[in-house]
């Protein structure tokens, strides 16, 4: 057995792995776990070999102008942008259009809520992630801001035909997939173990993140009164299907997933292979919390003294106990008490306008409108924005 394919020694075994789901899905873990993104790690090669500063610019232009604006593009980046440019069968107008429209049914702060104390807290659980940042020297500097710009790339995917070929959703996605790439490259040159945690950020850590985009963020969201019915929830599955094409995310993984059951079964795979937290995640997950309050102190003037209390009591709601008290997230009693009947009252309220249509499309236009708003407003770059090109390395 190659290097490659060996199955790395800090991950569930690949009996344990065939014993639960059969022979097929420990096949394809060993893959994911030893192969990242072939299409953008070629990209990366290709621009050591050209020269760095030869090849930013063409990348840079290829991503935001389309390969159609390079008169002679290098040929791997024009193997990933003829993937990325190209729709699989299942994309088409009104996927790109109205795709995204579910997620307008909550409001921004209830997105940011999720992502926090739900997305990005399981993202941070998994060790290989949490070792390729530390490995990158990327762990605790600028953490709170990592987060923050992983809500600003969120914001401009579900944007209603973001995900267009040079529309911000898309070039974002690009440059988050680029980022990767160079990460990668930057892990393995500096001792990243690849035989113990699996290629760095490899299609297990890509699957599962999606999942936590998807599966996590809709539990989370349901937990606040803001659940999705089944045909919402099918219309989001797809769209991120799409996303996970955008991100060289292999389409065996996801596609067919059209609810949370199904996704929660492919968790549990990705899950088993996962490994126990550690002392990064515990950091990591302080890191978000903290960031979910500032944003909540922010946008509804929560004060902070409520704010993280309130937190931590919807992270042990979403993440369960025990992985709260690995990741040293405190117990919240009395948050947790008042929450309940706040919730309950949320949950109550969206099922009123959601019998009221006229109320129903209302706040979906108004929430669409503040993401506008949000995606609008001028920033500095964000890190996925500079890394894509390798100019963070």
């Amino acid at each position: 057995m190659t290097e490659q394919n060996r199955w790395p020694t800090r991950r569930a075994g690949r009996s344990t792995v065939l014993a639960q789901f059969g022979q097929a899905r420990a096949d394809l873990m060993r893959w994911a776990l030893t192969t990242g993104d072939l299409l953008a790690d070629a990209v990366v090669d290709e621009m050591h070999r050209v020269g760095m500063r030869q090849a930013r610019p063409v990348v840079d232009q290829g991503i935001r102008e389309g390969l159609d604006s390079l008169a002679d593009p290098p040929p791997a980046l024009e193997a990933l942008l003829r993937q990325t440019e190209g729709l699989p069968d299942y994309a088409d107008d009104a996927l790109l259009d109205r795709g995204p429209l579910p997620f307008y049914t909550s409001p921004p702060p209830v997105h940011i809520i999720a992502l926090n104390a739900g997305s990005l807290i399981r993202v941070y659980e998994s060790p290989s992630i949490s070792a390729v940042l530390t490995t990158t020297g990327r762990l605790v500097d600028s953490a709170q801001r990592r987060i923050q710009e992983t809500g600003s790339w969120l914001t401009r995917v579900m944007l209603p035909g973001g995900l267009r070929v040079g529309q911000p959703g898309y070039v974002a996605t690009l440059q988050v997939r680029m980022l990767h790439a160079h990460m990668r490259r930057l892990a393995l040159n500096r001792g990243y173990d690849a035989s113990a945690d699996g290629h760095p950020i490899n299609q297990v850590d890509l699957g599962r993140t999606w999942v936590d985009f998807t599966l996590t963020a809709y539990t989370a969201e349901g937990l606040l009164g803001f659940g999705l019915s089944s045909r919402e929830q099918a219309d989001l599955y797809r769209y991120w299907w799409y996303v996970a094409h955008l991100l060289g995310i292999d389409e065996r993984l996801v596609r067919g997933i059209t609810g949370n059951e199904a996704a929660a079964r492919l968790d549990a795979v990705f899950q088993a292979v996962t490994g126990p937290v550690t002392e990064d995640s515990a950091v990591l997950a302080d890191a978000t919390l903290e960031s979910a309050t500032s944003a909540l102190h922010g946008l509804l003037h929560v004060p902070r003294e409520l704010a993280r209390p309130a937190l931590n009591a919807l992270a042990r709601r979403i993440h369960g106990d025990a992985v709260c008290q690995d990741l040293r997230i405190p117990p919240a009693p009395i948050a947790d008490a008042w929450l309940g009947p706040v919730l309950s009252g949320l949950a109550l309220a969206r099922e009123r306008r959601r019998r009221d249509p006229r109320q129903w499309q209302a706040a979906i236009d108004r929430n669409l409108a503040t993401a506008l708003d949000l995606a609008a407003r001028p920033a500095r770059p964000a890190a996925y924005q500079r890394g894509a090109t390798g100019s963070a390395d």
